[in-house]
């Protein structure tokens, strides 16, 4: 497999009790490994390598933890205006979490960089079915879904150059918020088993954006650990606010993921703590570490848990996809709301 050896690390999910205070995950080195109904065969005795180790072996053998179908699709946009911050690294990973653990998962690619396409080893050159013919009505979610080389329960709506000028396009049509919206809707959907539909958006708050979040129930917000962090966030919870009293009343923040975690600085922990106390409960335990791996896992046209499921990256995505799937999509996080 690229990338080299295949490290296993400490826990990425820390955890708070009222007896305790709380402390950011991977700061101290010692961190729970009690993941409970999560990991079966993960005891609260385990160390923290040991419990690592049993999680790489469970991405090796996905089986073994299979996640419950849901009973209902949940569509999810992963949004933040400010770029850099791991949108699509997020989406990506998690997608493949989710589908490396028994579930269907569709990304649709609204950035026209397609980058989240890319990553999923999917074509994505002009000419082909992308979200741009789909949001102009020219082709059905079904003709533009490829499925990607690395998993059957992983699809993908790629994105290509074309799109760069569907916002320009978009303002003369009928109902241009709700584009995206018809052509994912349930019967567009129907028959490929779809548990989860994510939704990548471009850095902006465009028309494109606006597309994604009519067409979602859900928002997962991506908020790297460094200076600046909330930077932006502000604006993006205002939009959320608009679109949910003109145009989508369900739409609320459900999950916001910590990235680009470095438990060496304090910096760290510092930005850590100030967004839980802001998000609370929206605020997933499971961490995304800083990683040359998450970086590299891209160019060869992979997720991370594809280029090295034994990473720290591989097993912060799987833990946050665990977490992600355990919860309601109406009940964690209604920031906005």
């Amino acid at each position: 497999m690229p990338g080299g050896s295949s490290n296993v690390s400490r826990s990425t999910v820390s955890r708070e009790t009222p007896s305790q205070p709380r402390q950011s995950a991977g700061r101290h080195g010692k961190q729970d490994a009690d993941f409970g109904g999560q990991y079966p065969g993960i005891s609260p005795i385990d160390t923290p390598i040991g419990a690592a180790a049993h999680r790489a072996s469970q991405v090796l053998h996905p089986h073994s933890v299979a996640l419950p179908k849901l009973t209902e699709k949940r569509v999810i946009t992963i949004a933040n205006q400010k770029g850099g911050v791991g949108k699509t690294t997020t989406a990506v990973n998690l997608a493949s979490a989710l589908a490396l653990q028994g579930l269907t998962v569709l990304v649709v690619d609204l950035d026209p960089q397609g980058n989240a396409s890319t990553a999923m080893g999917v074509a994505h050159h002009s000419g082909v079915p992308s979200s741009y013919e789909l949001l102009l009505g020219e082709v059905t979610a079904k003709e533009a879904i490829q499925q990607s080389p690395h998993s059957p329960r992983l699809l993908c709506i790629p994105a290509t150059i074309d799109l760069a000028g569907a916002e320009i396009e978009l303002v003369s049509m009928v109902a241009r918020e709700g584009r995206l919206k018809t052509a994912l809707s349930d019967e567009a959907l129907d028959g490929l088993g779809i548990d989860f539909v994510m939704i990548d958006c471009p850095p902006s708050l465009g028309l494109l954006t606006v597309n994604a979040m009519v067409a979602a129930r859900e928002v997962l917000i991506p908020i790297q650990c460094e200076y600046y962090a909330l930077e932006g966030v502000g604006q993006l919870l205002r939009n959320i606010q608009l679109v949910q009293a003109h145009l989508n009343p369900s739409l609320h923040v459900s999950t916001v993921v910590l990235t680009m975690y470095d438990g060496r600085t304090k910096l760290a922990d510092q930005v850590a703590d100030e967004v839980r106390s802001h998000f609370g409960d929206a605020v997933l335990r499971s961490v995304i570490p800083r990683s040359v791996k998450v970086s590299e896992a891209p160019g060869y046209g992979m997720s991370v848990l594809d280029y090295d499921p034994g990473s720290r990256g591989a097993m912060s995505y799987l833990d946050a996809g665990r977490e992600l799937a355990a919860r309601s999509s109406g009940t964690v996080g209604s920031i906005a709301k």
